[in-house]
Parts: C-alpha cells; sequence; structure tokens
C-alpha cells in the first residue's frame, strides 16, 4: 500500500483545557517527554508531565502562559512524532499563532532542547508584556460566516466597522471568525458595537492580551535582544508561516526566519487561513493532520478550505459528509 502525503497543522493558544487534561498520558516516560521535562527543569519551570498527571486541573495552573504553552507544545510535538512514517509522507507542516513554534520543532528548525527553550520564553514574554502605555489590550473573536459556514455580508461589514475603532487591529484570520486585538478601550468599544450573535459573540478571549498586534512590540523587542539566528537550523520540511510564506527545505536565510518568528508573527496579524489554503494548493496532499490537544482547530481548518471550493465543498454540509464518508480528508489526532 502506497503512503499517504500529508500536510500537518499545530494548533495555538487555548487548545489545552480540562477536556484535554492528560491527553499526554500515552507519552509518560517517554525520551521526547523526558527531554522537555528536562529542559523545562533547567528553566525553573514545572515539568509538562507533572501538570498533565496532576490530580486536578486547576485553570489558575495550567492556563498559566508558560504551562499551557508547554502542554500544547509537548502534545503536538509528541504527536507529530509518533505519526508512521510507513503509513504517511509529511510534506509540509503549518500551524496557528502559538502552533509556528510547534511547526518550527516539527520542521526540525529548532532541536527540543532549543524549541522547548524558544516556546517557554515566548509564552512568558507575550504574557508579561509591556503593551502601549502599560496597556496590554485584550482579544476577542466574531464569527463571519452564517450557520452554513458561508460569508456573511453583514458580519464582515460588522468587523470592518470595528477595525476603524483606533487601537483596534486584525489579529489572526481563524477560518470562518475575525479574531481582533487592540487596546482596552478599543476592546471596550468593539464589544459594545459589534452586533450580538448567538448569544455568545462578541466574545473576549478570557486571559489573552492583544497578541499579533502592535501592543507586543516590547515581547517582539526582547526576544530579537535574546535569541540569534543561531539557534535557527535549516528546515527539513517545508513550513507555511502566517502569511502564507512558504520556507522550503532548501537553505533559508536563518536571520530571516528569525526575524519573522520574533517580530513579524509576534507584533502583527497571523493568517492562519491563507496558510490553511496554501498548504493545500500547494502541496495537494491526501490528507490534513491536525495535531492535539483538541479539535477545536478543525472547524476553522474546514472553513478555510470551503472558502476556496477545495474538493467542491462549498458549506458545512459538504465538509461533514466528506469527513463522515471512508476516506476524510482531515484527520484530528
Amino acid at each position: 500500500m502506497s503512503k499517504k502525503t500529508a500536510v500537518v497543522i499545530c494548533p495555538g493558544r487555548g487548545t489545552y483545557q480540562k477536556n484535554e487534561f492528560g491527553c499526554l498520558k500515552p507519552f509518560y516516560d517517554t525520551a521526547l517527554l523526558n527531554q522537555i521535562d528536562q529542559v523545562r527543569a533547567q528553566l525553573g519551570l514545572e515539568t509538562v508531565s507533572a501538570l498533565d498527571s496532576a490530580d486536578k486541573y486547576l485553570p489558575a495552573r495550567h492556563q498559566l502562559p508558560v504551562n499551557n504553552a508547554a502542554l500544547i507544545y509537548a502534545a503536538g510535538l509528541c504527536q507529530f512524532n509518533a505519526i508512521n512514517p510507513d503509513e504517511y509522507e509529511v510534506v509540509a507542516v503549518t500551524g496557528n499563532s502559538m502552533g509556528w513554534y510547534t511547526a518550527l520543532s516539527c520542521a526540525g528548525v529548532w532541536d527540543v532542547d532549543s524549541g522547548t527553550e524558544m516556546m517557554s520564553a515566548m509564552a512568558g514574554l507575550t504574557a508579561n508584556c509591556k503593551g502601549i502605555n502599560g496597556d496590554v489590550g485584550g482579544q476577542l473573536i466574531y464569527p463571519v460566516l452564517n450557520e452554513h459556514w458561508q460569508p456573511d455580508a453583514t458580519r464582515l461589514a460588522s468587523v470592518a466597522a470595528a477595525l476603524k475603532i483606533p487601537g483596534m487591529y486584525r489579529s489572526i484570520q481563524y477560518g470562518g471568525y475575525a479574531v481582533l486585538s487592540g487596546t482596552t478601550p478599543a476592546v471596550k468599544q468593539a464589544l459594545a458595537q459589534l452586533p450580538p450573535v448567538d448569544e455568545r459573540f462578541p466574545m473576549q478571549l478570557a486571559g489573552h492580551s492583544a497578541f499579533h498586534s502592535p501592543l507586543m512590540q516590547d515581547a517582539s523587542d526582547q526576544a530579537l535582544a535574546r535569541f540569534s539566528a543561531e539557534y535557527f537550523n535549516q528546515p527539513k520540511l517545508p513550513l507555511i508561516d502566517g502569511q502564507g510564506h512558504i520556507w522550503p527545505d532548501l537553505p533559508v536565510n536563518p536571520e530571516l526566519l528569525r526575524y519573522y518568528t520574533f517580530q513579524s508573527q509576534v507584533s502583527s496579524d497571523y493568517d492562519f487561513k491563507t496558510a490553511v489554503q496554501v498548504a493545500v494548493r500547494e502541496f495537494a496532499p491526501d490528507q490534513l493532520i491536525l495535531l492535539g490537544p483538541g479539535t477545536a482547530l478543525g472547524g476553522a481548518v474546514a472553513q478555510s478550505l470551503i472558502e476556496i471550493n477545495w474538493h467542491g465543498l462549498s458549506s458545512k454540509a459538504d465538509f461533514v459528509a466528506l469527513q463522515e464518508s471512508a476516506s476524510p480528508f482531515l484527520l484530528q489526532l
């Protein structure tokens, strides 16, 4: 039986929730998880194994950015390394937001030690960023599609109007959702201005600062000052970044990759939707593999595919039918 080609997708912040507590159990005491734990211990941080195997899930502990990021990174990297090479040929890797750091490790740009250090550092730097005049702002999410996962002109216009609020920025192009970042006053105004949807939206994301916006420039400056291009190896797999740019598994300029990682994607928007669309158009994989923890990213992936009518997909019903067929396109680990 021939191998299937696959593009691997790494999830971002917020995907390790109470439902995912204990998801790393299959990897306890493996060499990879032990190595991540060792680096975390050397950095004076809680080990991933201790967090995931704790007696109880505690939001104050498990959602602490430097812990939450580590749990997501470890789950993704362990699952990536467990993909059967006899069954799948991974042809490219991408991710959403914090998932870019996992993707860099999956592609071999960072080894396990460097990746664990970088991810932990960036979680801490963005969480403790000074923002603008001491304001770290916030993030909100708002749907721009209808119940069939097709564009809603009214909602799109509402988002466009919200982006005209001073201090409001587009943060993540997240499939059928607009994720916006802004100063505290801008977020407050946008929450009041955006028309309610499904009694849930607009929704401010708890514990999130104005990620992927100019308010994160302080975190970017500190990362650039702290980590040189020597931390960046050549990719062993093509990487698709949050601008839809492909970093090939050919010699790339490590300084440019460093600048994108610590400057561009930290202080400007992350276009996950375009990354997914570039992945399928340029690599035409047999399968998309969505790493854990959690499966929340699946909807955003599907919505990104529907927008370009991939494989004839034009609605939520089409995607559900494809997933329930004998050959689902999106595999969620």
